[in-house]
């Protein structure tokens, strides 16, 4: 028997739903008919499943309230935002820099802080090292501020984050070639700024490593005899590289290529240019050994062939 409760007057319409009496309910189907226990349990079941629903829900909303809370909207003066945001990159917190840089912009659209703090946002990206975030941002910098008196600054940090992915000679150079572009953009652009010069230096230091891709490439070739292949990659790099460090180098494994050949014309002919424009490096001297010859002496190669050029080209460009 279930014992008497008096009825309340005072009951909530929303009260929450009590498991207890579930259970004195369940009780009560078995005590007026036995047999219908698969149906009490079924009902359990049931009631079981709507509690722990109820339970869920109440998280959920109690959840959405705190992100709801976290996330409002709070208007900030635009000098606060950006002293907080170049607080926060001073600190070393980069990604709150970005955060906060972005919300100058969000908050203060139309103020000179916010294209300011899109450049800065983009500098904290690359101090975070996130170059890709870094290159992306800024391009929607140049795209949106093109007269902006700053924007030397950004076409060279643009740069910048392409030059500092360069891999060794080894791998891709696909961003090699895309952070030589970028330097060049800057040196055309803004040759009387400081950021010209630099580039520069960097475009010159690029250059040399594409050029070193190439002496990998061919000294590959060279070492499995496909020597054909091989005088390709080196006179690529004698003739479009001709102010990088691996012009001497190159015109050594030309003279070793053609001997290996039996072509010593050629031989002859390449050992005379790296002698007449590079007289004192070593790899001059391993190829005056290799032609084998104690009288020989650099002359300018006769006719108008490949090596005349060079001979001419390097000579003007050193």
């Amino acid at each position: 028997m279930l014992p008497e409760t008096k009825a309340s007057g005072n009951l909530e319409k929303n009260r929450p739903f009590c498991f207890g009496c579930a259970i004195e309910v369940i009780r009560f189907f078995q005590l007026i008919d036995p047999p219908m226990k698969s149906l009490t349990l079924h009902i359990f079941r049931l009631l079981s499943l709507i509690l722990l629903q109820g339970v869920l829900i109440l998280g959920v909303v109690a959840c959405s309230g705190d992100d709801e809370d976290k996330n409002k909207y709070v208007e900030r003066p635009v000098e606060e935002l950006y002293n907080q945001g170049a607080n926060a990159m001073a600190a070393g917190e980069y990604k709150e820099a970005v955060k906060t840089f972005n919300e100058v912009e969000r908050q203060h659209p139309y103020s000179p802080w916010a294209t300011r703090g899109q450049l800065m946002a983009a500098y904290a990206h690359y101090l975070n090292l996130d170059y890709d975030e870094t290159i992306i941002s800024l391009d929607h910098f140049i795209q949106l501020n093109p007269g902006y008196k700053d924007i030397d600054y950004a076409y060279y940090l643009r740069a910048i984050s392409l030059y500092e992915q360069i891999s060794d000679v080894k791998r891709d150079q696909q961003v090699t070639e895309e952070a030589m572009a970028s330097m060049r953009d800057v040196i055309v652009r803004f040759p009387d700024t400081e950021f010209a010069r630099d580039a520069q230096l960097k475009y010159d230091l690029t250059r040399d490593h594409l050029a070193g891709k190439e002496m990998e490439i061919g000294r590959y070739y060279l070492r499995r005899h496909q020597y054909t292949a091989a005088i390709n990659r080196f006179r690529t790099v004698v003739e479009s590289f001709q102010t990088t460090s691996h012009v001497p180098e190159a015109l050594l494994r030309l003279a070793e290529c053609y001997t290996a050949l039996g072509i010593t014309d050629e031989a002859r002919a390449a050992t005379a240019v790296l002698g007449h424009n590079f007289p004192g490096s070593d790899w001059y001297e391993d190829a005056y050994v290799l032609i084998g010859d104690p009288n020989y002496v650099p002359s300018r190669p006769e006719g108008d062939g490949w090596f005349t050029r060079m001979w001419d080209r390097l000579e003007n460009s050193l």
